[in-house]
């Protein structure tokens, strides 16, 4: 399997450094990581990201409340589908679409592929569908998805896989591909992990935020620190999963890298090992920054 680390949308609040822990100046520089995965099954994105028709039409699509806070800065050439097209495939080359969560700054662009089966945890689908209180209105958007026919759900019943429980493999998918349950950030939230030819990635989705929440002595940046206990559906749950994310990357650093959809250094040094397979694989997070939105020095 090939895998390529994609940016498909960027936040640029206002804060800078006090969100993002890096930038210089006054607007943060926060990805939307996603995984484009080449295999033999076809093409695989874990979270599409933002997409087409959230370019075009922002203000229908996305919400009023997260877009004004988020400053999100969407340009065509960054949605999935235009990123794939540059490789050289299309549309309905992508079969699979693995979900860590329905946030719309996740499931955007699922309907640029129609062709695609959706994989998602049940709990995720049944909160999507219930849009429970302001956050869930907003951070649910069916418009997404509602012409989605092929959708599979999973309950958490599998396998163990250091130490996490409930491990699920996916329909039509090889078994180096899982889905690991992280709840807390939403009902459903899940984890992915691949195994490829030097060892494990963990895509652990939303449920941490920044680099700096997995290191011995965890912290955030307040900007982050605020979004996240606003998004939080069970807080208990996500300070679990974080504890055991932590101890999984103390003790298995050497065969599983692990990192989250919103963390530019993480994207970056990522970006750059999938295309330098001679760089250590524990580089820092922390040596390795780009601020890519506007400044206002």
């Amino acid at each position: 399997m090939r895998i390529h680390h994609l940016n498909c949308g960027t936040h640029c609040p206002l804060g800078g450094r006090l969100f993002d822990g890096a930038s210089r100046g006054v607007f943060a520089d926060i990805p939307t990581h996603c995984l484009l995965i080449e295999s033999a099954e076809g093409l695989v994105l874990v979270d599409p990201g933002y997409g087409l028709q959230d370019v075009m039409r922002p203000h229908a699509r996305l919400p009023w409340l997260w877009s004004s806070i988020l400053n999100i800065r969407l340009k065509e050439s960054d949605t999935a589908l235009r990123q794939i097209e540059a490789l050289g495939y299309k549309a309905r080359d992508v079969r699979h679409i693995i979900l860590t969560h329905l946030d719309f700054d996740h499931a955007g662009g699922i309907e640029d592929f129609p062709e695609a089966r959706l994989h998602v945890l049940g709990a995720e689908r049944n909160a999507a569908a219930r849009r429970s209180g302001l956050v869930g209105a907003q951070r649910y958007r069916p418009a997404m998805w509602d012409a989605v026919g092929d959708w599979r759900e999973y309950a958490p019943n599998g396998e163990t896989w250091f130490g996490f429980e409930s491990v699920m493999q996916l329909d039509g998918l090889p078994p180096e591909i899982l889905m690991i349950p992280l709840r807390g950030h939403t009902e459903g939230h899940a984890g992915v992990a691949i195994h490829t030819a030097s060892g494990w990635l963990l895509h652990a989705g939303d449920a941490y935020l920044h680099h700096t929440q997995m290191d011995a002595r965890p912290r955030n940046t307040p900007g982050l620190s605020v979004y996240q206990h606003i998004m939080d559906t069970d807080r208990p749950a996500r300070r679990e999963n974080q504890r055991r994310l932590r101890r999984l990357r103390d003790t298995q650093s050497r065969n599983i890298r692990i990192f989250c959809s919103h963390d530019r250094a993480e994207l970056t040094a990522l970006q750059a090992a999938s295309t330098d397979p001679a760089l250590p694989s524990a580089m820092l997070w922390r040596d390795v920054g780009v601020d890519g939105c506007p400044r206002a020095d």
